[in-house]
């Protein structure tokens, strides 16, 4: 596994705007991004009856998991079956692509009956679903400003995410349109920087300006304390 070091910064939105344009001067735009310079990202997480990933998130549990189907602007010609780790501060994120068929069993709570031998994130998710009765329980609804840092082998990428919605209804998954509720006061944003073994001077140099404090931000524990209110 390649565990990451993960930085989250909430932003205001004149904060924002400053460090999109420090940011934007040191690293390249996403080649994913297209036209609009953003996409969006849309994650249905799952938890067990017991609450396990989001008290574990409350708690500030070291070692932990959570299960995420994920697609990009609204598409669902590419699905994506994600299993996100958290282990002594670091990420790692395990993946396998899911067919839409699956995709509609999971978003119903039924363990697919067709899983192939390369699906291993899918197979360990249906373990859980047998054993600690995991279900889908929140919809995570955000837009992506995605940078790329390519002037040393950090592997380091900054984004912006904004219009962070919470959705409670799970069968709305794979429509157009979501109705939810924001989890961030208005005008917000979360900024996120990863990198794996080091973080270079220059990007270390503008996290230190203008007052910003890394924060513990989940976007799934925040969407599912919000979801219901």
């Amino acid at each position: 596994m390649n565990y990451r070091h993960e930085y989250k910064y909430p932003l205001t939105n004149g904060q924002m705007l400053i460090e999109n344009a420090k940011i934007s001067a040191l690293a390249g735009r996403d080649v994913h991004t297209g036209e609009r310079g953003f996409y969006n990202i849309r994650s249905l997480y799952f938890d067990d009856y017991e609450n396990s990933c989001y008290l574990d998130n409350e708690n500030g549990v070291d070692q932990r998991e959570k299960y995420r189907i994920r697609i990009y602007n609204h598409n669902a010609e590419r699905i994506t079956l994600e299993c996100k780790e958290k282990i002594r501060g670091k990420t790692s994120k395990s993946s396998c692509p899911i067919t839409l068929l699956q995709c509609r069993q999971l978003m119903e709570g039924i363990i697919p009956a067709d899983i192939e031998p390369d699906q291993q994130v899918l197979h360990k998710l249906a373990y859980r679903m047998a054993v600690k009765l995991m279900r889908p329980v929140v919809i995570v609804d955000y837009d992506r400003v995605p940078y790329v840092y390519r002037l040393t082998d950090a592997n380091v990428r900054i984004t912006f995410d904004y219009h962070i919605t919470s959705v409670s209804d799970v069968s709305t998954f794979l429509d157009e349109r979501v109705n939810g509720r924001s989890v961030m006061p208005a005008g917000w944003s979360l900024m996120e920087v990863k990198f794996d073994s080091f973080l270079p001077d220059e990007i270390y140099e503008v996290l230190q300006l203008g007052g910003l404090h890394a924060d513990t931000f989940s976007k799934y524990y925040l969407c599912r304390k919000f979801k219901d209110r």
